[in-house]
């Protein structure tokens, strides 16, 4: 497997987005295990974004104005309503004492879509896997199949690290509700963030 491939892919999992902050909210407000299944959900958003670059649609996409206009303002207005829903005490960020297994259902959707309505990931497929591919690469959609799937793997660890985390210092928010309050706060600009600089990304 390719150093380089390893180390930037690891550099964009890890930098703070949307993932990071769906994966720390869910950690921090219903546990470790809603923190994997966040970081479960962020990694099967990966797969369209993946199945249109191995089929040649990222192609499509890339050069098509109107259909990457259309997913990336999705993409903020569903960034928008995730910063309007955490503010509500009923929203993502829903202080669960006891974490119920219904519980897992708006957890993984909301890390799902989130990511499947992110055009960076496709952009990412069609821009940057490609140039680990050599071009006397005999299959090299099978080559592009296995660099992606190492790409969700990492994208999966390190997530769920990021809510482990997150859950390990939950009972300490819970037993300050001024810091709950600020949370709140803290996630809901954080996602405008995301959804503002998502609305400035170029094709």
């Amino acid at each position: 497997m390719n150093v380089g491939f390893l180390l930037t892919s690891l550099i964009i999992v890890a930098s703070p987005g949307t993932g990071t902050l769906i994966t720390l909210a869910a950690g921090l407000s219903r546990g470790a295990r809603a923190s994997v299944v966040a970081a479960l959900g962020c990694t099967l958003g990966i797969l369209p974004h993946m199945a249109v670059a191995i089929t040649g649609l990222a192609a499509l996409l890339h050069a098509s104005a109107v259909a990457f206009e259309a997913i990336r303002y999705a993409g903020v207005g569903y960034l928008l309503y995730m910063a309007w829903k955490t503010l509500e005490e009923d929203g993502p960020l829903k202080i669960e004492l006891h974490d119920p297994e219904h519980s897992d259902g708006p957890v993984i959707s909301h890390a799902i879509l989130a990511n499947i309505l992110n055009p960076k990931l496709s952009i990412f497929f069609f821009a940057f896997l490609p140039q680990f591919i050599d071009r006397g690469e005999t299959r090299p959609g099978f080559r592009m199949l296995e660099l992606s799937l190492v790409f969700m793997t990492m994208t999966f660890v390190v997530f769920g690290a990021y809510g482990v985390f997150a859950a390990s210092v939950r009972d300490r928010i819970l037993s300050r509700p001024r810091v709950l309050k600020w949370m709140r706060r803290s996630f809901a600009a954080a996602f405008v963030a995301v959804g503002v600089k998502l609305a400035l990304v170029s094709r």
